[in-house]
């Protein structure tokens, strides 16, 4: 069982950035896949950005160029950097990792409200 937390979330006006962690409870080695995905109210949760052991990088194309996933094997976190934020960004988002068994294990998510 991994249990993740996350947490950098909160209120920014457009254009700000926030950092997004997810520290999870243990090494994340033995980890094939990280990834965050956020769910705006009404819509269906979407992934925004992934990252693999080979720190290999996927993202929407609603945040290529503003956010950046990265992974810091020894805190056993991975991190969402996300700039030039916009109202349209505001969602809950969640941390996923997928071992390399594939098992699946998600957070409890982070709010992240972009507005003015």
């Amino acid at each position: 069982q991994v249990h993740l937390v996350e947490s950098g979330g909160g209120l920014v006006q457009p254009g700000g950035s926030l950092k997004l962690s997810c520290a999870a409870s243990q090494s994340i080695v033995s980890i094939y896949a990280m990834g965050w995905y956020r769910q705006a109210p009404g819509k269906q949760r979407e992934l925004v950005a992934g990252i693999t052991s080979g720190r290999s990088t996927n993202y929407a194309d609603s945040v290529k160029g503003r956010f950046s996933i990265s992974r810091d094997n020894a805190k056993n976190t991975v991190y969402l950097q996300m700039n030039s934020l916009k109202p349209e960004d505001t969602a809950v988002y969640y941390c996923k990792v997928t071992q390399y068994v594939g098992k699946e294990y998600w957070g409890q998510g982070t709010q992240v409200t972009v507005s003015s």
